[in-house]
């Protein structure tokens, strides 16, 4: 199998198979074909909704949840020296510290399970966009058919919690910067169909925006345009190459958008409303707001709700350079919207059903790209004798060790599991998870069978790769 796959050869052959589905089209009676038979051992779940909080740009383990020795920025110090720039700071468990920044979460650690040990995928030249795609679809890029994302198989599963609530709801994700394609090829239903794709809010500050008319639009005028939009698309390509589920899915999913604009819900998507005490704790930015509408929309009854940070290249978690300066903002940014989501869904019993996760798609060390048995091309200029300030921090690309946060929803309280090397390389040294057994835990804290599939191309095609995912039981109370 080729894994040097370069940015442009994974666009085409995701693009190929995008398209490759759509013409081949899905009959009715084939997706509905899904083995949903309950397995030995399948439980009738302990969750109805899940959180994604995305950490975009590989969030570095050792600097934020599974801190190592602190050690000061010395100009002309060598870089194999550090193993964490920030000092610990011990959390609500006994005897676990996480890194300085992330104090309210460290509080909050007493209602969740802290994965010290979630090892990335080897997938070759390491690109985020790859490997975004496999945590989220837990299948390897390039596919023959559109997989699809987490949240959209959980979408068909279950369906919608709430009627007019969409099942899937994506804040915080533009497509308008950085890598707009390659993130366009795993926020997709796939070949599940569109009603089950996200229902995008790229800016939580204006969440209300999204679900009604521009202003000035009359109601009658706004039903002119959606008819206008149906014979748009029965006139266009997918209109003519589409299978019939295909069409009827995509027309559903307009209805279900449309039912919301005038619902007593759709009040959720404004955050005015909110008590300033409380907007005040979760407005450090758009991941901030993201937390705080992620919150209100699981109280209506949202099904799956992804929030990312956002991935731009060299930005955010993707610390190329200045690592220890830009993860002293990204701390500010998350550390009391999600503690404060947490303190907030269990305050009203909401957390008891509601499975959230915190992850990121790789880790970051400052001298090993990759993991220690499995280098690859390094990416950075990360001298080994520090000069300057920009260099001090985890700049390359770590795959055999990081971190993830889960609380609610059935995952046990005050947890840790798994254990990484205390010196370099920080490497996954017990009990590894990996993105199969993530995806399976969480399908199975709601109930979804582990035999799930669909027959597309005259052949099966799982929730995970094979249907050999199996979910970590020792993270469930």
């Amino acid at each position: 199998m080729k894994t040097s796959w370069n940015r442009r050869e994974f666009l085409q052959r995701t693009s190929a198979a995008t398209l490759a589905a759509m013409a081949a089209g899905a009959p009715m009676a084939s997706l509905l074909s899904g083995c949903k038979t309950k397995k030995i051992g399948q439980t009738d779940g302990t969750a109805d909704t899940v959180i994604l909080l995305w950490m975009a740009g590989g969030m570095a383990h050792t600097e934020t949840f599974d801190p190592k020795k602190y050690t000061p920025y010395e100009k002309d110090m060598e870089g194999n020296r550090v193993l964490s720039t920030f000092k610990s700071v011990p959390t609500v468990l006994d005897g676990i510290h996480f890194s300085e920044g992330l104090e309210s979460i460290g509080k909050v650690m007493d209602k969740g399970t802290l994965i010290r040990s979630y090892v990335s995928a080897d997938l070759g030249h390491i690109l985020h966009s790859r490997h975004q795609y496999h945590w989220h679809t837990c299948y390897e890029p390039p596919q023959t058919v559109a997989a699809p994302h987490i949240g959209s198989w959980i979408a068909k599963e279950l369906g919608p919690k709430n009627p007019v609530i969409p099942a899937f709801i994506d804040i915080g994700q533009r497509f308008t910067v950085g890598e707009a394609e390659e993130l366009k090829a795993f926020h997709t239903a796939g070949f599940l169909g569109n009603e089950f794709g996200p229902f995008f809010i790229p800016d939580p500050s204006q969440g209300l925006e999204s679900v009604r008319p521009p202003v000035g639009m009359t109601a009658s005028r706004f039903e002119r345009r959606n008819q206008l939009y149906n014979e748009l698309i029965s006139n266009s390509p997918f209109g003519e190459f589409g299978s019939d589920y295909q069409k009827e899915s995509l027309r559903r999913s307009m209805e279900q958008a449309y039912s919301l604009l005038n619902s007593p819900e759709a009040k959720a998507f404004d955050l005015s409303q909110e008590p300033k005490e409380i907007y005040d704790i979760y407005n450090t930015g758009r991941f901030g707001l993201g937390c705080l509408l992620a919150r209100r929309l699981t109280e209506q009854g949202a099904r799956f709700i992804s929030v990312t940070t956002e991935y731009e290249p060299f930005k955010g978690w993707d610390t190329h350079e200045n690592g220890h300066t830009r993860l002293v903002d990204m701390k500010k940014l998350i550390d009391g919207p999600v503690a404060q989501l947490v303190k907030d869904l269990d305050k009203t019993g909401h957390l008891d059903r509601t499975m959230i996760i915190l992850a990121s798609e790789f880790s970051r060390d400052m001298m090993v790209e990759g993991r220690p048995d499995e280098k690859v091309k390094e990416q950075v200029n990360q001298p080994d004798i520090l000069s300057d300030m920009k260099f001090y921090g985890m700049h390359r690309h770590f795959t055999d060790g990081s971190s993830v946060l889960m609380f609610g929803g059935g995952i046990k309280r005050g947890f840790v599991y798994g254990k990484t090397a205390d010196e370099r390389p920080c490497k996954t040294i017990e009990n590894p998870v990996r993105i199969d057994g993530i995806h399976q835990t969480i399908y199975h804290a709601l109930g979804i069978a582990p035999d799930t599939q669909y027959e597309i191309e005259k052949r099966p095609f799982y929730t995970t790769p094979d249907g050999k995912g199996r979910p970590v039981l020792d993270l469930l109370s």
